[in-house]
């Protein structure tokens, strides 16, 4: 029993012997010294500015139109006796050429009748004429000094006879136009979209014979932005002159699986903005689109469906950065000498989903910050890093290694 308990006491003065030791160790380890943190600029990837002339062109879709579009329709009345075999759906037919030909026995004769006319009122005119010369030499050989009445000298009498002879002469004419319009002749160079009277078919005044589009000249009607429009350097309701013409537009369409290129311009704008879309549509003009306007002779159809690039305007001093410089609307921040970020309003012309280009505010050779800067403001200090330079050495961390003046290494 007596050496049961000195085995335990000595294992409890092991253990006391243990404790002290470790408390006797622990407080011979030196104490840390409180220290100050250390606040480190954030690394900020910049990119140097280099103006250089920059076209800011526009895409746009449109529909090929035809300036002129009318529907063709009878002035007078009757049968119609021939129609031009250029007078079908799809036929080309050249300025002057008779389309359609309404039977003119009538008109005909109604000009017979009244160039008949003509000439009775004619001689009428004649015979008052030579009657008043007359009376009026009758009138002096009397010798009487007082006045002669109009009455006398036969004057109300050749007026009728001069009115008579104008009535006839403006029936004859009326009856001379009702005869050349039984011809009806294409008013301009175009084609027919749709044919709707045909020979043995009797029209009236009025009646639709047809629709034929001109192929002088076709447009296109291409939607605008007002950003479009700073880029184009036009206005609302810009019309072309002479010193000042429409920018070159550069369609494309598909036609029979190939696509195929016609050149026009800008010739005008709507005047107003479409209150519904709040755009404003150019209008593209291409000259003799089934001639010489043609694509080694593919026209520039009627109804087509095409792409449209408008040559913007040119800016000489543009600035082209990643579209991660820009902070809110038209502000970016500039790396000054002393690596302290400065704010910069500019003024931006154009802008994608990966880059916006800058007209004014930046000078040549800035460094701009195009990393994500959260909290920055004017003053705040970066150790900035061009992404272009070589590889850079870097610290245990990740971060490059910098100087004491902020420069990488």
């Amino acid at each position: 029993m007596q050496r049961k308990l000195y085995t335990i006491l000595g294992t409890v003065g092991i253990f006391v012997a243990f404790v002290a030791l470790i408390m006797l160790l622990g407080s011979l380890r030196p104490k840390p010294q409180p220290e100050e943190p250390v606040i480190t600029p954030p690394t900020v990837f910049y990119q140097t500015t280099q103006p250089r002339q920059v076209t800011l062109d526009v895409a746009a879709q449109g529909e090929v139109r035809p300036r002129t579009d009318i529907v063709l329709t009878a002035q007078v009345s009757g049968r119609v006796v021939a129609t031009s075999d250029a007078f079908v759906d799809g036929g080309a037919f050249e300025e002057g050429d008779l389309l359609v030909k309404i039977e003119d026995a009538d008109y005909r004769f109604a000009v017979t009748s009244a160039h008949a006319r003509v000439a009775q009122a004619e001689e009428n005119l004649k015979r008052e004429q030579a009657e008043a010369t007359l009376a009026e030499r009758d009138y002096a050989e009397l010798g009487r000094s007082d006045d002669p009445s109009d009455l006398a000298l036969r004057k109300p009498q050749l007026a009728q006879a001069k009115a008579a002879y104008e009535a006839a002469l403006a029936d004859y004419r009326a009856a001379q136009l009702n005869l050349d319009r039984t011809e009806i002749r294409a008013p301009f160079k175009g084609r027919v979209r749709q044919r709707i009277a045909g020979e043995g078919q009797f029209v009236a005044p009025g009646s639709q014979l047809g629709q034929i589009f001109s192929t002088h000249v076709a447009e296109i009607r291409l939607p605008l932005t007002d950003a479009d429009l700073a880029k184009l350097g036009i206005s609302i309701a810009f019309v072309e002159t002479e010193e000042q013409k429409g920018p070159p537009v550069h369609l494309s369409g598909e036609i029979a699986g190939r696509v195929h290129h016609w050149t026009g311009r800008v010739a005008r704008t709507d005047g107003a903005l479409d209150p519904s879309t709040r755009q404003i549509s150019a209008i593209t003009v291409v000259d003799d689109p089934y001639g010489a306007g043609s694509d080694n002779g593919v026209p520039l159809a009627i109804g087509l469906y095409v792409d449209a690039i408008i040559e913007g305007k040119p800016f000489d001093k543009a600035i082209v950065l990643p579209r991660s410089a820009l902070y809110g609307r038209d502000v970016v921040y500039v790396i000054g000498k002393d690596n302290k970020l400065a704010k910069r309003v500019v003024e931006i012309v154009s802008s994608s989903k990966d880059t916006i280009t800058i007209a004014s505010g930046l000078a040549a050779g800035e460094r701009v910050a195009i990393s994500p800067l959260r909290g920055a403001d004017d003053g705040s200090e970066v150790v900035p890093v061009d992404p272009n330079a070589p590889e850079t050495p870097t610290t245990a961390g990740g971060e490059p290694t910098v100087t004491a003046a902020g420069d990488t290494l």
